[in-house]
């Protein structure tokens, strides 16, 4: 009995050992893995980047958003030893760009320009992806929403747009950049707010809406001012009002939705987000970069000229500004009776 119970006793210790050696094996292999691949990082850190660096937009060229791109990657040229190249890439509503520089190589030579589309698509279940699977970089834009129609409509202020449209149910038309975008929201929120009816247009942009209206397609649009100041400037287009709490430096003339008693602010934010699983390494790099370029005073004075908001917060207040937008936008879209849709 003795010898069965001293052979049990050595068959399990013997088990015990092979486990915990196993399990330290296994320990080891996995902590040799990660030290190599963090050695990688760092090696591919030291020549990053060696090749072009792309830029992603989501919506057309000549939009807000399109040239904030483009005014970023012009600067940048002075803190990156390669170009910095922006490509457009549009389609429901945003939703195909933001998910290519989701689906893009986490290698930071993708980058992509992510906006309250970000928000807005997933929450109204128009998109697969979710703002979580991207990083932020960096934020480099803000912009309220400016209600824009031709300089020969018969409404000069906000309250006589919406007597017309009151008279008009259904029927003045409203173009925006593309369904459950943020210029979409802004003219729900008109309606949301004044009981009128608009007939919603979307196209891939603020800058198509705006060639609509110029060519009298539609009758008003709901974007930034910078994507309708050169028309505001030659005297084709004029904005009636424009939904921020204060007015804009770009438009100072131009009273807010508030001033004209209608309480309703809408905007949007821009900035550059990677793939989630970038390295470390790489993305402090592109901040570090990109944070320099954005406080340009070059970048700076071209954003002013083109009647773009400038505003510039680093990663971390980035990602909390994404947090707090889709707490709001979830409310929102439950206030505006948004229904789930696909286009």
């Amino acid at each position: 009995m003795k010898k069965i119970m001293t052979s049990l006793l050595l068959v399990i210790l013997s088990m015990t050992l092979f486990a915990c050696n196993g399990t330290g094996t296994e320990t080891n292999r996995t902590k040799n893995e990660n030290k190599e691949v963090h050695q990688k990082n760092q090696e591919e850190s030291l020549t990053f980047p060696n090749k072009n660096i792309q830029i992603i937009v989501p919506f057309s060229p000549g939009g807000g958003t399109d040239l904030v791109a483009r005014a970023i990657a012009d600067t940048s040229k002075k803190y990156f030893n390669k170009p910095v190249v922006v490509v457009n890439k549009t389609g429901a509503g945003g939703a195909v760009g933001i998910a290519e520089g989701i689906q893009a190589k986490p290698d930071g030579y993708t980058v992509t320009m992510i906006t309250t589309e970000v928000i807005t698509l997933e929450n109204l279940g128009l998109s697969p992806f979710k703002y979580k699977d991207y990083q932020p970089v960096l934020q480099i834009n803000e912009d309220p929403a400016a209600l824009t129609v031709k300089a020969d409509a018969p409404y000069d202020t906000v309250k006589e747009f919406i007597e017309y449209a009151k008279k008009n149910p259904g029927k003045v038309k409203v173009g925006n950049s593309g369904t459950g975008a943020i210029w979409h929201f802004a003219a729900e929120a008109i309606e949301n707010e004044t009981g009128i009816k608009f007939k919603h247009i979307p196209f891939d942009g603020a800058a198509p809406a705006t060639v609509a209206l110029l060519g009298a397609q539609i009758d008003a649009v709901t974007v930034s001012p910078g994507e309708v100041l050169p028309h505001v400037k030659n005297g084709k287009l004029k904005v009636l009002g424009v939904l921020s709490p204060e007015r804009i430096e770009s438009l100072p003339n131009v009273p807010t939705f508030e001033e004209q008693g209608y309480d309703i602010s809408m905007s949007t934010w821009r900035g550059l987000g990677v793939s989630k699983e970038t390295p470390p390494e790489i993305l402090e790099i592109l901040e570090d970069k990109f944070t320099k370029t954005a406080l340009d005073p070059d970048f700076k004075e071209v954003m002013n000229q083109l009647g773009l908001g400038y505003k510039v917060s680093d990663a971390n207040a980035f990602e909390k500004l994404i947090q707090e937008s889709d707490v709001l936008f979830k409310n929102l879209i439950q206030e505006l009776n948004f229904e789930k849709r696909t286009r």
